[in-house]
């Protein structure tokens, strides 16, 4: 007699979050003040308003822009936001910061609208491996929104988890 497979992972209590659902899409753009700058040094205000009025900012249309510098110079925060007022119209984002930062933005965002409420007392796995880089600020909020609620935190996959936490005994249902 054949004794009959068992999928024991879909038949489980188990939660997944998938944090590439929270990926906002759209092309990333960084737009980098240093080529604004005279000799690479200093930011004139006649020149970056010329700038401002002649570049064809329809090319950002739709695109997530961070706004930087990489070079060590000293720019005016009124810069930064007539830059941002120039790209608002056109840019589906604009952050002052690295794309990476900005990736951070985006995910922290896409988190806040999330109910975690729905997950209390559950046994939580939050997935390992995305088709899109989740930054590992993402992870961390995650788990920040889950610990007080969830029965248990474990990271992977399913089959194969890494536990993260699990709620002390004592600490059971709170009205």
């Amino acid at each position: 007699m054949e004794k009959e497979i068992v999928n024991r992972v879909s038949s489980s209590s188990l939660v997944s979050i998938d944090l590439e659902g929270f990926y906002t899409p759209g092309e990333r753009v960084l737009f980098d003040m240093k080529d604004c700058l005279f000799e690479g040094m200093i930011l004139r205000e006649k020149d970056f308003r010329d700038f401002i009025k002649a570049h064809n900012w329809s090319q950002y249309q739709g695109k997530l822009v961070a706004i930087t510098s990489s070079v060590e110079a000293i720019i005016p925060t009124w810069a930064y936001m007539l830059l941002s007022v120039a790209l608002q119209p056109y840019a589906g984002k604009v952050f002052f910061g690295s794309l990476s930062e900005l990736e951070s933005h985006l995910f922290q965002n896409a988190l806040l609208r999330v109910d975690w409420e729905q997950y209390r007392d559950a046994k939580v796995v939050i997935k390992g491996c995305s088709k899109v880089e989740v930054p590992a600020s993402a992870y961390v909020e995650v788990t920040n929104y889950l610990r007080p609620l969830v029965s248990s935190i474990m990271y992977g996959e399913p089959c194969s988890t890494v536990p993260l936490y699990k709620r002390p005994k004592n600490q059971g249902f709170t009205a």
